[in-house]
């Protein structure tokens, strides 16, 4: 009942706030809708794994043998953990923020929600790509009506893109279907023995998920989308949406296909490692805070997927953990980038300086948040980023190995390039003419930036639980890889 909980609060929400009017109705509706989400997936922390209140499966389109099947692994609670934080957390930091139709914008959140959650949920590759979609499609209206002045062909571009990863994803899953005996459930695809290669259809879903991602060359669409987009549905884009696709590949590539990962290991490390370095360089030269964070959302996922194709337990649990703490840091900084230019006027660098001065705790809290994306020892980055490297260097099946842990080193130092160089010049220096007369943040800014430090100095000290929730899954996808391996 957790797990049918998890998508039915969100998707019920959205669909009642269509009827509701009132801006502070619609927007009370909405926080109190995300928080029951919240309250669910903590309650399913509190379960043991093997919970049957955590399991769903009844028949939903028999002639396909496709069955409604949703469940909550580790891996899928700590992505349901951090789509709960996040939507609270957005909602309370754009309280102040004005929506022209605000129930059909909240509307719209709230069911990318539910799709979000049953991305995250599903045990069944139809209902997967089910939810995929519906995840998606909220996104494209909200930024399409909402967006900025070059909303419509950002948009297309976004829909382009996804539409085209989604049609070789499906292609994917019929070809697996009849593979694994006209069946669409995981453990079905688990079970089909991993010593041939599968090379077309490893790389039709990888490419969807490299989208999602995105990864080098399949990167383009993000950097407007993120611009254009209202900055609330950029939180979702990149603190949620991105770990769909590295989640995917989690879930339903690499234990799917574990000798066509260990044969295509080394091109995809390529292209994370082109993709890193090209955004961090990008980032250094960004004039607009959003699309400075959006590049290096870009860096940090390229460094997540290539923990992830160093394929041994160190990497992939790393890579695991930092898909929740990215995605709370980033909100952070969408958070911050937002209410700089709902108060300045701009979001240019270089017309922004000495905040600090009219905004201290803002500041503060920006810096606590910044230093955490270039994981500083004591924040939540730092454990996953670790365990990361340590995965890319102490590989076995990736051909160079220590290179490829060299490289991705180089852009921690161009990371800490970037971020430092906007802290100093948005929040100290002098004063400019945008930030002269503006006073400090709003009480609903500061609460909603407070959580997310609290969360980065609690997982940063204590990694423990996380790692132990996401334990069993990785040991079986580890699993599936070494009997590979040692073939």
């Amino acid at each position: 009942m957790i797990a049918v909980l998890l998508i039915l609060i969100p998707l019920i929400g959205g669909l009642a706030l269509f009827a509701l009017k009132g801006e502070a109705v619609v927007k009370g509706f909405a926080l109190l809708a995300s928080f029951a989400a919240l309250a669910v997936s903590v309650g399913g922390l509190l379960m043991p794994q093997n919970s049957a209140a955590l399991q769903f499966d009844a028949a939903w389109i028999p002639t396909l043998n496709s069955r409604f099947h949703i469940g909550l692994d580790g891996m899928g609670q700590l992505l349901c953990l951090l789509t709960s934080i996040a939507f609270p957390i957005i909602f309370i930091a754009s309280w102040n923020n004005k929506y022209k139709n605000a129930n059909r914008f909240y509307a719209l959140m709230l069911l990318s929600q539910a799709g979000l959650m049953g991305v995250f949920l599903s045990m069944d590759a139809l209902l997967f790509y089910f939810c995929w979609e519906l995840a998606l499609i909220p996104v494209y209206f909200l930024s399409s009506i909402w967006g900025g002045e070059k909303r419509i062909a950002v948009t297309f571009k976004f829909f382009i893109y996804t539409f085209f990863g989604s049609l070789l994803m499906l292609i994917g899953i019929l070809m697996m279907y009849f593979k694994a005996g006209q069946s669409f459930d995981l453990n079905a695809w688990y079970g089909i023995k991993g010593n041939t290669s599968e090379t077309m259809m490893f790389w039709l879903f990888f490419i969807a998920f490299a989208i999602k991602m995105p990864i080098w060359p399949l990167h383009t669409w993000q950097p407007d989308t993120y611009e254009q987009s209202p900055t609330a549905v950029t939180m979702v884009l990149s603190g949620i949406m991105v770990k769909m696709g590295v989640f995917a590949v989690l879930r339903w590539l690499v234990p799917v296909f574990p000798l066509a990962t260990y044969e295509n290991g080394d091109t995809i490390s390529m292209m994370c490692l082109i993709g890193m370095i090209y955004a961090s360089l990008i980032a250094i030269k960004q004039d607009d805070i959003k699309r400075l964070i959006a590049y290096s959302s870009i860096a940090h996922i390229g460094l997540m997927c290539l923990a992830i194709f160093a394929s041994n337990k160190s990497g992939l649990q790393g890579a695991t953990f930092q898909m929740f703490v990215h995605g709370i840091n980033i909100i952070g900084l969408w958070i911050v980038a937002d209410t700089i230019e709902q108060k300045y006027g701009t979001r240019k660098i270089s017309e922004l300086g000495g905040i600090a001065q009219k905004a201290p705790v803002l500041s503060i809290l920006l810096v606590i948040i910044a230093l955490a994306n270039i994981a500083l020892p004591l924040t939540n980055a730092f454990p996953g980023e670790f365990m990361m490297f340590n995965g890319i260097f102490s590989s076995t099946v990736t051909k160079y190995n220590k290179l490829d842990a060299l490289v991705a080193g180089i852009t921690i130092i161009l990371s800490a390039v970037y971020t430092l160089n906007m802290i100093r010049r948005v929040f100290f220096g002098e004063l400019k003419a945008a930030t002269q007369n503006v006073l400090d943040t709003s009480a609903a800014v500061k609460v909603s930036l407070a959580i997310i430090v609290v969360l980065i100095f609690v997982m940063g000290i204590y990694p423990k639980p996380v790692l132990q929730l996401t334990n069993d899954v990785i040991d079986v996808i580890v699993l599936r890889m070494q009997s590979i391996t040692k073939n």
